[in-house]
């Protein structure tokens, strides 16, 4: 026998009996989560094989993000957690928010027509002296520094703005308008023509969008933003128009617009001014920084966001309006009016353009509390498993945001935030 083809026919039987054997090892290990599932037990806390499908897109089959494609774990980190704000503060939401699992913060740097940072076109916010229009002391710039901080632990920023609102309407906050607040600003000269660029409603005051000075002021404040800070995105809220009737008054310059041969109905004008602010925003943001995002979190319901203004269905199905939506879908499973999983569905179906991304808005603070009837009393695990759902393939979720920052470490929440780290790691 030829030594040499005796030694080839070992060598070549050695190969097909090693394949056989990994074959059999990869076999069993696919198993594994099926047995487990079928036991009860899980692969990842919480998570049972088959219980959401893979997505195919950066999630594998456990819900869990993969390397290549990094899921928006997000935060808003509203103006009622930044009264005084400082440098430690802000080092501790951006400590407890990498804490807890976060990525991205949404930070609150124009909640009433003015400014956690320097501007040319808005007041000092009262957040930083109690009074607003007083700078801060030392220099201190909120947002250059919140933008440091964020980014030396390797997490995004998006200045987070309300883009009409100057006061709420409990005319409590903020307390009082500085002199130089663009309102007290038009309502005070002694040009009458510019009385209504800025509406009364309730005890409230609103920027008025169907003038187009005030729609080159909030583009103008938001690329002053873009251009001076490095922040990674800019981003708005669901404060548009208050009401969706004449309550609101803008019929000034309603009638003037039907003078001049308009032809649109009150709220289609509405909604138009809007798209319109949203149209010159965007660009500015592009034009200033083409990397920085813009975004949008209308409220869950869309035919409330309709009403107000927000027209989601055109920013979600054209380009040029915003580069993702955080729908506020703040309701359980078994919500009878607005349920969780189809609510969802319907944003999914909404967005139809490629290059608009979904991301789900989530309660935190509703967790554990007897809102909603008690609903989110039923169980702890409410928000993991919605994160799940964002997960699981139905919708194409890229992530999710909890609102807000301040319940991370409430005693009302704790468990419902164990549960949710248990699918962060």
């Amino acid at each position: 026998m030829n030594p040499k083809k005796s030694s080839s026919k070992i060598r070549s039987g050695l190969f097909y009996i090693t394949i056989a054997l990994l074959t059999v090892g990869i076999v069993t290990l696919a198993s594994v989560p099926y047995i487990l599932s079928r036991q009860g037990g899980s692969v990842t806390p919480g998570v049972n094989e088959g219980q959401y499908p893979r997505n195919g897109d950066g999630v594998d089959r456990y819900g869990r993000p993969s390397a290549d494609a990094e899921e928006m774990r997000g935060v808003w980190v509203a103006y009622l957690s930044l009264g005084g704000v400082n440098k430690e503060k802000i080092d501790e939401i951006v400590s407890s928010a990498k804490a807890n699992g976060m990525n991205t913060i949404f930070l609150h740097v124009r909640p009433f027509g003015d400014a956690l940072y320097r501007s040319d076109y808005y007041p000092w916010s009262h957040l930083i002296s109690g009074s607003q229009g007083t700078a801060p002391e030392e220099g201190f710039d909120p947002l250059a520094y919140a933008v440091e901080a964020a980014h030396r632990e390797g997490m995004a920023l998006h200045a987070w703005l309300n883009p009409l609102r100057i006061m709420l309407a409990n005319g409590v906050y903020p307390p009082s308008l500085s002199d130089d607040n663009p309102y007290n600003v038009w309502r005070n000269d002694d040009n009458e023509e510019n009385d209504d660029w800025v509406i009364d409603y309730k005890s409230g005051k609103f920027y008025n969008p169907a003038i187009p000075e005030v729609r080159e002021l909030i583009v103008n404040g938001t690329r002053e933003i873009v251009e001076n800070y490095n922040v990674d995105g800019v981003h708005w809220d669901d404060y548009f128009y208050p009401a969706d009737d004449e309550s609101f008054d803008d019929s000034k310059a309603y009638a003037s617009y039907r003078q001049q041969g308009g032809t649109m109905s009150l709220a289609d004008w509405r909604r138009n001014n809007i798209n319109e602010l949203v149209k010159a925003v965007y660009s500015a943001v592009k034009s200033a920084d083409g990397e920085c995002l813009f975004g949008i979190s209308p409220a869950g319901n869309i035919d409330n966001c309709m009403n107000a203004g927000a027209d989601v269905r055109t920013w979600g199905s054209s380009e040029g309006y915003v580069d993702y939506l955080i729908p506020q879908v703040y309701w359980t499973s078994d919500n009878t009016i607005a349920p969780f999983e189809p609510v969802c569905r319907r944003w999914n179906e909404l967005i139809t353009c490629d290059k608009v991304k979904l991301y789900i808005g989530l309660a935190l603070y509703k967790a554990g509390s007897d809102d909603d009837r008690g609903k989110w009393k039923k169980a702890d695990d409410i928000i993991m498993n919605q994160v799940l759902y964002t997960r699981g393939g139905e919708i194409k979720s890229k992530g999710f945001v909890l609102y807000s920052y301040a319940y991370f470490d409430s005693e009302q929440t704790a468990e419902e935030m164990k549960n949710l780290r248990s699918v962060l790691s």
